[in-house]
């Protein structure tokens, strides 16, 4: 256990320098580390606990992504029968369910068949429970109902949640924020937490908005006055509202969408050539630059309106077929608007609108706070055990103490590759893996004394401490590791940040109880030729 070739003398302290130098860019001012490569420009993120930040909590809407079943649902009826070409009399939603009447005369046994078919086993684990998305059943009288399970509206809030994450997380990530944190919690809750950001009003502008955009035709045979004084509204058409000159104006718009905003694929903050007010310019696909270059070939003339989430933001005259896949919004923009909504429309729309129902933002100074606590915590926590391990061991309590520093030195390396986010409950799992590894020498050490009570010589002694404490070393720091995992997968926010250091702290003791303190002790002995033990 004391034998070392050089290979290996020369891969262990390789190693421990290499994951030592990965902590050096904390130690440097963020302009000159910008100057670095960009391999070498990773480090450690101050958490909001200790920086100061933003942390919004968000709800999805569960009534909208049941609406949004119900009425997809309601589309899927009507497309089956037409296609299988049953007539029906009604088609209407009903409580979680849609209710369609055959008409008389027509095969409902084909159209029960037939609507049977929209009914899918739920994929994952719910899939091997035999649950279903629709429970399909004949009413009698020639009436179908169709009910939304309740499984398959959890899993589509399930995916709502999914998909927001990501689409969250592109939005904040285009704001230049350091290393923001945006976590599921619960079943349709969304944590987002921006260390850093004092001002969360613009956050919760890019977060809180939906951003569909959508591309359709203005109706000009009808009156939007009219419509909007007698709240009468064309059954085709929807009503929707402009702002223009510090008013809401009427505008009736065609419900068929000519292109939806799923179709763009770039969008950017410019300015008119003309005017120089901010604009919007944006690229569709190939798909919907087809479709776009169709819809203003038919409609020279008529103005189309674009409409994010519900409002109409310009409503401008088609003078010319548009056939090259992009164009450009202009709508009263401030230079910020403007790039705020090419982040929306960069990111995508979001699946169900989100409702903020928490709200902190953390200064600062509590931050700064938090910092110097945890310093005093640690440092007190560090002397204490250097003391107490030189003071029990002598020399070999030295040995464990180089091993220590080595072993916090390394944690940090590693969470800067990782460019892992640095909270104060990560920092109280840095202070307890001093503890866990000044445990394992102890248990090393003591296994020698115990080893050189029994007679043993010094070189003996210390060759089978090192072996025999190994088994107990490693049964006590694996479940530990097990809980720090436990700790990662179950937990949430600052409990999976203390799961973390705890976890790599686990692994850096392994490595330097077993390699770098064996090492610095084999060296001592070639060199000593000790006929005593000096602990």
């Amino acid at each position: 256990m004391l034998y070392f070739s050089r290979w290996k003398a020369t891969s262990i302290l390789a190693v421990a320098l290499l994951v030592c130098l990965c902590a050096v860019p904390n130690f440097f001012p963020d302009k000159v580390v910008d100057t670095w490569p960009k391999w070498a420009q990773r480090h450690l993120v101050l958490g909001l606990d200790l920086q100061g930040g933003s942390h919004i909590l968000l709800e999805v809407d569960s009534n909208f992504v049941r609406t949004e079943k119900l009425r997809n649902l309601q589309d899927d009826v009507r497309r089956v029968l037409r296609d299988a070409k049953v007539g029906y009399t009604g088609l209407a939603i009903r409580g979680d369910g849609v209710e369609v009447r055959i008409r008389e005369g027509s095969d409902s046994t084909l159209a029960l068949t037939k609507l049977r078919e929209l009914s899918q086993p739920l994929g994952g684990i719910l899939g091997n429970t035999g649950q279903r998305t629709i429970d399909v059943s004949d009413q009698g009288n020639g009436t179908i109902r169709l009910a939304v399970t309740q499984a398959a509206i959890t899993e589509r809030i399930r995916q709502s949640v999914e998909q927001s994450i990501q689409i969250i997380e592109k939005r904040v990530n285009e704001l230049g924020t350091v290393e923001p944190s945006i976590q599921r919690q619960g079943v349709d809750r969304i944590l987002v937490q921006v260390p850093g950001l004092q001002d969360p009003s613009r956050l919760k502008a890019l977060i809180g908005t939906t951003a569909k955009l959508d591309f359709q035709m203005v109706d000009m045979n009808n009156n939007p006055q009219d419509a909007a004084q007698s709240g009468r509204v064309p059954p085709d058409d929807l009503l929707l509202y402009e702002g223009r000159g510090g008013q809401r104006v009427p505008v009736l718009v065609e419900k068929r969408v000519m292109v939806s905003g799923a179709d763009l694929i770039d969008a950017q903050p410019g300015f008119d050539n003309r005017t120089s007010e901010p604009i919007v310019s944006f690229r569709f696909n190939t798909a919907g630059a087809r479709r776009f270059a169709q819809a203003t070939q038919e409609n020279v003339g008529r103005p189309f309106a674009i409409v994010l989430d519900n409002e109409v933001i310009s409503a401008p005259v088609i003078r010319e077929p548009i056939l090259g896949g992009s164009g450009q919004i202009s709508g009263n923009f401030t230079v910020q608007s403007a790039n705020d909504l090419a982040i929306l429309l960069r990111a995508g729309a979001l699946p169900a609108p989100l409702t903020i129902i928490e709200e902190r933002t953390v200064g600062p100074g509590l931050g700064q706070d938090s910092i110097a606590r945890g310093k005093l915590a640690s440092y007190l926590g560090a002397a204490l055990v250097v003391v107490f391990m030189f003071a029990t061991y002598g020399l070999f309590g030295l040995f464990a103490n180089i091993a220590v520093a080595v072993n916090v030195a390394m944690i940090f390396g590693i969470l800067s590759l990782l460019n892992a986010t640095l909270t104060l409950p990560g920092i109280a799992g840095i202070v307890l893996t001093v503890g866990i590894a000044v445990d394992s020498n102890v248990l090393i050490y003591e296994r020698i004394r115990e080893e050189v009570r029994a007679g043993r010589s010094a070189i003996l002694a210390i060759d089978a401490g090192f072996s025999r404490a190994l088994a107990t070393i490693l049964d006590s720091n694996i479940t530990t590791f097990i809980a720090a995992a436990v700790l990662f997968f179950i937990g949430t926010g600052a409990v999976r940040g203390f799961a973390v250091t705890l976890g790599i702290g686990i692994l850096t003791t392994l490595f330097t109880a077993f390699t770098l303190t064996r090492l610095i002790v084999a060296w001592w002995v070639r060199w000593r030729r000790p006929q005593t033990v000096p602990i």
